[in-house]
């Protein structure tokens, strides 16, 4: 009995191990300044840049991103748009032509006929065009949805000039006008994951991805990594940054370089999104999971915090469900020992949630201003809730007792126990709700009542629902298919 709670009381504790990667995270983004590359970097560089956008029926987003890209602050002569028309259907042809026409030479437009094979294969159509002459020097890849500040390719661009760097990624920031609960939502995530986590990456030289809307390519790089993109995967952008860097080439992430986005506004949106990104990394794993922990002169890839990071982001739903077992188990065999654990837990929770929520909103005003309320909901009202009867059990106890009472309910030492054991479930059981979220949005019926519940489950239970998803379709061998999410230009205004 004795071995058995030792080890469900380590199952418990390994659970924690996504909130310390977290914090410490955070804490690696205090030195980021002295590891951030621009003392390497040329503010005059300007090397001749082709932009590849992949295009299947982006007309309503075409219309203005052409422009956009074409009026940029960086030397005209030295800026290339090639646009890959995938078989679309709508008006993306004609744009496309009449963009051509006003800017000759500099808008490329190419067509597949015969598309729909995904991203990476219309990616690749696009490089063999322009790997095709010695013209292009650097190549930066992104979406049709996506307009770069004026500045921005230039910061991307400065890091070009050290031959130790093979990639750069900029600071993508979510801008739908207007901006639905889940646009906000995703806009703080943004901020953790790029303005905080790619920081983080920064200092130790190892990046997990190069966002699929803004990577700067070097030539030099492109070739050694085949002149293609990978097509057996639904992370082509995560297989390229990795390739870069077991190539000894470093990817170095700039948040003064700044893109707007248009992101997912619906739950059913986000969930298809989110879905093919999460088979994509799980597929990642199989195929580079040997890096990761071993000491490796070509590549930081096996930095302990970063590796840590990659295994704790991928499998924190199973972490989830692994505490949240061995707490019920324990409420079982030992009550005591179940109480300690869990007031750790969540005493932990708590201490990642306060610091990471205060920090990102202090990196970023404008984010602050905007996903604030997101930000401090981001876990739900029922983790922020359980969160406050560990660290303030008395008033806690006190106010749930009051609302017992003025529904006409007892709160007495068996009700306790009870909303315990429904408190240690909900760790994992969080992600059932987050589940019923998704299909609550499917019902066009029932889709008013998605904000509120997205604000009592939390958007970070609705991310780990999509991930257990895709540890399932994965398992299922469920068909890999690469479904664009629809863009509809919300981002003009920003």
């Amino acid at each position: 009995m004795t071995l058995l709670l030792w080890v469900l009381s380590a199952l418990v504790l390994v659970g924690t191990l996504p909130i310390v990667s977290s914090i410490v995270g955070y804490l690696l983004v205090m030195f980021h300044r002295t590891r951030d590359h621009l003392d390497r970097a040329d503010p005059d560089a300007a090397p001749r840049v082709a932009v590849l956008v992949p295009a299947w029926n982006e007309a309503p987003v075409l219309r203005y991103s052409v422009d956009r890209m074409m009026g940029l602050d960086y030397p005209a002569e030295r800026l290339r748009l090639v646009v890959v028309d995938d078989g679309s259907t709508d008006e993306t042809p004609e744009i496309l032509a009449a963009a051509s026409a006003r800017h000759p030479g500099r808008v490329v437009p190419l067509r597949r006929e015969n598309g729909g094979q995904g991203k990476a294969h219309t990616l690749n159509h696009g490089l063999r065009t322009i790997l095709a002459d010695d013209w292009a020097e650097a190549v930066l890849i992104t979406d049709a949805d996506v307009v770069f500040t004026s500045g921005s390719i230039a910061r991307m661009a400065r890091h070009l000039r050290d031959p130790r760097v093979g990639a750069v990624t900029a600071f993508i920031r979510e801008a739908s006008q207007p901006a639905s609960w889940v646009n906000r939502c995703i806009g703080y995530e943004y901020a953790t994951a790029q303005l905080a986590a790619r920081r983080a990456q920064n200092v130790v030289g190892a990046q997990a991805c190069l966002a699929g809307g803004a990577q700067l390519h070097s030539r030099e790089n492109l070739e050694a990594i085949g002149g293609r993109i990978d097509t057996g995967t639904l992370a082509e952008d995560t297989v390229t940054t990795l390739l870069t860097q077991l190539g000894g080439r470093r990817v170095v992430f700039d948040p003064h370089a700044e893109c707007l986005a248009e992101e997912p506004a619906s739950v059913v949106a986000l969930w298809k999104q989110r879905l093919r990104w999460a088979r994509g990394n799980l597929q990642v794993t199989r195929r580079f999971g040997e890096v990761f922990f071993r000491p490796s002169r070509r590549h930081r890839l096996w930095n302990p915090w970063f590796a840590l990071q990659w295994y704790s982001t991928l499998y924190l739903p199973a972490f989830a469900v692994l505490a949240s077992a061995s707490l019920v188990t324990l409420w079982f065999l030992d009550g005591g020992v179940a109480r300690l654990l869990f007031s750790a837990y969540w005493g932990l929770s708590a201490l990642g949630f306060v610091f990471t929520t205060l920090y990102t909103l202090l990196l970023d005003r404008r984010i602050a201003r905007r996903c604030w309320l997101q930000g401090v909901t981001f876990p739900g009202l029922i983790s922020m809730a359980t969160i406050a009867w560990v660290l303030v059990p008395g008033p806690a106890d006190r106010l749930l007792a009051g609302a017992a009472g003025a529904a006409g309910l007892s709160w007495d030492a068996q009700v306790r126990e009870w909303v315990l054991l429904a408190a240690y479930t909900w760790t994992s059981a969080c992600m059932v709700a987050g589940w019923a979220v998704y299909r609550v949005d499917r019902v066009r019926a029932l889709r008013p009542l998605v904000g509120p519940l997205m604000l009592v489950v939390g958007f970070g239970p609705l991310l780990c629902a999509v991930t257990f998803a895709a540890y399932v379709a994965e398992l299922r061998g469920a068909a890999q298919t690469w479904e664009k999410t629809e863009k509809t230009g919300k981002v003009v205004a920003a």
